[in-house]
C-alpha cells in the first residue's frame, strides 16, 4: 500500500510515492519562481506553488508501479498565504519565512515589552521569521487585503493549509500543531490558538485554520488530482523540519537530526517535555499522533545551502552546487578566511535580523577555493552553535546527529560537521526524509505501518562520519564566534 507525499519546499515541490519498506518508487519535482521585490523581501506566487504541486504529483504517480492509497503533506513553515475561500485564488503573493520586512515591527513589539509574554506562550521569539508579524505588516500596508480577511472572504494560513484547501476544492481549512506552533499565534503549551496572541497581533481568530492531529484521516482529495480520478485520504500533515525528524525515526528523547537545505534546521526530540530555552533555541511541537503532542528543541539557521547558491549564482565561482565540495577539497583549509553567511540576518542562537554577511581574513593569497572551504566551515560552525546549546539546555548528550537534505551528500561537509561536534554524523540511505516523514505520518493513520517501531525498521544507514580527535578544540570555532559578533547589527534601515 504505497503512500503519496507532497513536500512543498521553499524553491520547489517534490512528490514521492513511498512503499511499505520505505523505498521511494515514484518521484516528481517542479521548481517555482522566487520573488525578491525589494531588498530583504521574499515572496512566492501561491498559484505557482499549486501548479508545481500538480505537476510533481502527476510525475510521481506516473512513475510509481502502484497507485498510492493515502496522502501526506509537508511544507515550508511560517510562510503566510492569503486566498479567496470561494475561488481559491490568491489576492497577493505569499510572504516567505525568509522575508525580513517586519524587523521594525518586531523591534516595536519588543520595546513595548511583549517579547517575554510571546516567549512564555509560544516558545518562540519576536523575529520576522515567524508568521504573525507578516500579518501585522498586511494590516498596516494593504487595507484592501486585510478587509477581505476580516470580512471572511479571504482565508489565511501556512502553505499546508493552502494546499489542503486546493486539494479539497475549498472544503477544508485546517493545519496541524507543528505548523500552528510556528505562527506566534498558537499557545504551544496549551495546544490551542491563543486569544491573547490574536489580540496582540490583531488577527481575527475565525480566519485561522482548525488545528488537527499530524496523523489521522483529515480530509479527502478532489478527484481531479489524479489521472484516474481516484480520491485519496489526506492523513498526514507536518512542517518540513518536524516531518524530517519523523522521517529520520527520531522517536526517542535525545534523538537529533539536521536538515541541510536552503537553511539548516536542527531538532532534538524532548518527548512530552516542552523545554523552554534561554539560549536562543525554539520550543516547538514535534508531532501529535492524536494522543497529545511530542516536543522538540529547534535551532533554525537561515542561510546554509543558500550560501552555496550565492557562490554559484551571484559570485559564479562554481557552476553547480555539488562543485563546492570538489573546489573546497583542493585546499587544506580556508587560509584564515571566515565567512559568516548572514545574508538574511542571523537565526539561532544569535537572532539578529540586522546582521549581514561578513567575510574576514582575506589576504592577497586568498582564492575561490578558500572561500568555498570557508562556506562549508561556516555551515559546520553554525550547526555546532545550535547543537552545543541544545545539549546544554536539554541536559541530553547528543552523541549522534542524523543528517539529510541536499548538502548532506557532501562528504567533506559531513566530516567537517563531525569534527566540529565531536560526535558521529550518520547519513541515511534515503536523503528525502522530509517527504518520507509526511508519508510515514499518513501511512501510520491508514494502516500501512502499525507503529513507529515498524517505521524505524525501514531506516537504513548509508555512511557514518567519525570525529577527528582534537579538531573540535583547535581554536577555529573561537575565531568563528568573533566573526559572528562583527557581522551583527550591520543593517540600520528597515
Amino acid at each position: 500500500m504505497p503512500v503519496l507525499a507532497i513536500d512543498a519546499g521553499t524553491t520547489g515541490v517534490t512528490a514521492l510515492v513511498v512503499d511499505e519498506d520505505g523505498t521511494v518508487t515514484g518521484r516528481g519535482y517542479r521548481e517555482f519562481p522566487q520573488l525578491f521585490p525589494r531588498p530583504g523581501w521574499v515572496e512566492h506566487e501561491p498559484d505557482a506553488i499549486w501548479s508545481a504541486t500538480l505537476t510533481a504529483v502527476r510525475q510521481a504517480i506516473k512513475q510509481a508501479p502502484e497507485p498510492p492509497t493515502a496522502l501526506g503533506i509537508t511544507n515550508q513553515r511560517e510562510t503566510v498565504v492569503v486566498w479567496d475561500r470561494r475561488t481559491l485564488t490568491a489576492p497577493r503573493p505569499a510572504i516567505v519565512w525568509q522575508d525580513r520586512r517586519t524587523a521594525a515591527i518586531c523591534d516595536e513589539l519588543r520595546e513595548a515589552g511583549h517579547e517575554d509574554e510571546v516567549r512564555r506562550l509560544t516558545g518562540l521569539r519576536l523575529d520576522p521569521y515567524f508568521s504573525a508579524t507578516k500579518l501585522v505588516w498586511l494590516q498596516r500596508n494593504e487595507p484592501d487585503t486585510w478587509e477581505g480577511i476580516e470580512s471572511g472572504r479571504y482565508a489565511i494560513g501556512t502553505v499546508d493549509s493552502y494546499l489542503i484547501a486546493r486539494l479539497t476544492g475549498g472544503r477544508e481549512h485546517v493545519t496541524d500543531a507543528t505548523n500552528a506552533s510556528r505562527t506566534l499565534l498558537y499557545d504551544t503549551f496549551a495546544g490551542a490558538w491563543s486569544d491573547d496572541l490574536c489580540a496582540l497581533f490583531g488577527v481575527p481568530r475565525e480566519a485561522l485554520p482548525e488545528v488537527v492531529p499530524s496523523s489521522g484521516e483529515i480530509a479527502t482529495t478532489d478527484p481531479t488530482l489524479t489521472a484516474d480520478r481516484a480520491t485519496l485520504p489526506i492523513a498526514g500533515i507536518a512542517g518540513d523540519q518536524q516531518a524530517a525528524l519523523f522521517g529520520q525515526a527520531c522517536f526517542t528523547p535525545g534523538a537529533a537530526k539536521c536538515t541541510y537545505g536552503t537553511g539548516s534546521f536542527i531538532l532534538v526530540n524532548t518527548g512530552s517535555d516542552a523545554v523552554r530555552s534561554e539560549a536562543g533555541l525554539l520550543t516547538t511541537v514535534a508531532w501529535d499522533l492524536g494522543d497529545g503532542p511530542q516536543y522538540a528543541l529547534e535551532g533554525a539557521i537561515f542561510v546554509t545551502g543558500a550560501a552555496v547558491q550565492w557562490l554559484r549564482d551571484e559570485l559564479q565561482i562554481i557552476g553547480s552546487a555539488p562543485e563546492v565540495e570538489t573546489l573546497a577539497a583542493t585546499v587544506e583549509d580556508s587560509g584564515g578566511v571566515v565567512f559568516v553567511p548572514a545574508l538574511t540576518g542571523l537565526g539561532a542562537p544569535d537572532w539578529d535580523a540586522r546582521a549581514r554577511g561578513t567575510i574576514v581574513g582575506i589576504t592577497r593569497g586568498t582564492n575561490r577555493a578558500h572561500l568555498a572551504r570557508a562556506t562549508l566551515d561556516a555551515i559546520a560552525f553554525e550547526v555546532r552553535d545550535v547543537v552545543d546549546a541544545m545539549a546544554k539546555e536539554s541536559d541530553i548528550a547528543i552523541d549522534e546527529l542524523s543528517v539529510d537534505g541536499g548538502a548532506s551528500e557532501n562528504d567533506l561537509l559531513c566530516q567537517l560537521q563531525a569534527d566540529q561536534l565531536g560526535a558521529v554524523v550518520r547519513r541515511p540511505r534515503t536523503l528525502e526524509t522530509t517527504g518520507q516523514g509526511a508519508a510515514f505520518l499518513a501511512g501510520l493513520a491508514t494502516g500501512v505501518w502499525a507503529s513507529t517501531d515498524e517505521i524505524a525498521a525501514t531506516w537504513q544507514e548509508e555512511r557514518r562520519f567519525e570525529p577527528t580527535p582534537g579538531v573540535r578544540d583547535d581554536g577555529s570555532h573561537d575565531r568563528w564566534r568573533d566573526a559572528v559578533r562583527r557581522s551583527m547589527n550591520w543593517a540600520t534601515g528597515d
